[in-house]
């Protein structure tokens, strides 16, 4: 049986990306930023959905034109119902619509979550390694931290999860109470590089279980910034590369002794990161170091596919495909979930 072709979207919050699948191989994986929220310091869901508006039908476009598809052989649609920003998930959400009613093919709702953790199974060429079940994900972004143990595509159990806020909404707060410009986490990684992670230490709550907490690591900071900037005006100035490393070394730091004791309390042999912060060089590196550390496979994903993109979303919508669990045309985005 010939594998499907599915054209999938993804507009869940200010990246505004289509990618053509065959099977689980990627064909076309397109995706346009938005520049306009750099000088608000954070995302304006106003603008955010306004752009998606502009860039969703080019955007599927030139997926379809890379993909080197027809539109009548794309046999489903597949979109990030959430969660996400309303107003932006109801861009992509209304235009899947449109087009497989157009088609006359099925709609493929996703979760944008399960979509970040699934990318892992995206293959490039036949050699591609995937995962095998069960394995553990650590999933992190500027939204979510989850440890997620996945016994199969779609069965995943949070083995923990933050309590407050999310790790890379913490690094992203690090960096604009520096003032250093967004998004932050780009920006902490490449400082970091030329500072001293020791140089500083900030609180890290004590929480039970495999759970974490990321608000008290922002206090923290921000009252030693208070602090110091009264003894001296200059002091991020001064010293601005040390105080990268040294938050990055505690929010991945922390980061890791739950996910190493997660692994350890599971017997897994997987482990995996994916999400936004699945980019940062610290987290890649420490990842990579448990692995040889406690003889684990280790999946690490490319760039393209730690950050929003419509890839993921299409690999999910697949293994729905093969499930025959489509989406009713009245379907609504939700924005939490």
């Amino acid at each position: 049986m010939e594998k499907p072709v599915i054209l999938s979207i993804e507009s869940s919050c200010d990246d505004t990306s289509a990618a053509v699948l065959r099977g689980d191989r990627i064909l076309s994986n397109v995706i346009a930023s938005q520049k306009v929220h750099e000088q608000y310091g954070g995302v304006v869901p106003e603008l955010a959905s306004r752009a998606h508006q502009q860039n969703i039908v080019p955007v599927v476009d030139a997926a379809i034109r890379g993909a080197g598809v027809e539109r009548r052989e794309i046999d489903a649609v597949a979109f990030t119902r959430g969660p996400g920003l309303l107003g932006s998930l109801m861009v992509g959400v209304s235009f899947a619509k449109g087009f497989a009613q157009a088609q006359g093919i099925p709609l493929i709702e996703v979760n944008h979550l399960q979509a970040h953790v699934l990318s892992h199974f995206i293959k490039e060429t036949d050699e591609s390694v995937v995962p095998k079940f069960p394995f553990i994900c650590l999933l992190v972004s500027g939204g979510h931290t989850q440890i997620l143990l996945l016994r199969d595509y779609f069965d995943m159990e949070v083995l923990g999860q933050t309590i407050d806020d999310a790790a890379g909404e913490a690094i992203d707060k690090a960096a604009k109470i520096m003032d250093l410009g967004y998004p932050g986490g780009p920006i902490i990684d490449r400082l970091a590089k030329e500072g001293n992670a020791e140089a500083y230490r900030f609180a890290v709550p004590q929480i039970q279980g495999n759970d974490y907490s990321f608000s008290g690591i922002k206090t923290s900071f921000l009252y030693f910034l208070r602090d110091r900037l009264a003894e001296d005006p200059d002091f991020i100035v001064k010293n601005k590369a040390d105080l990268c490393a040294s938050i990055q070394q505690c929010i991945v730091g922390f980061l890791m002794r739950k996910l190493e004791r997660a692994v350890k309390e599971s017997g897994v042999k997987q482990v995996a990161i994916a999400g936004g912060v699945s980019a940062n060089s610290l987290l890649r590196s420490e990842v990579e170091r448990l692995g040889r550390r406690r003889h684990l496979q280790v999946f690490v994903p490319k760039f393209q596919f730690c950050t929003d993109n419509a890839a993921m979303v299409g690999i999910a919508g697949y293994f729905k495909f093969l499930e025959g669990d489509f989406a009713d045309m009245a379907l609504p985005p939700y924005a939490k979930g």
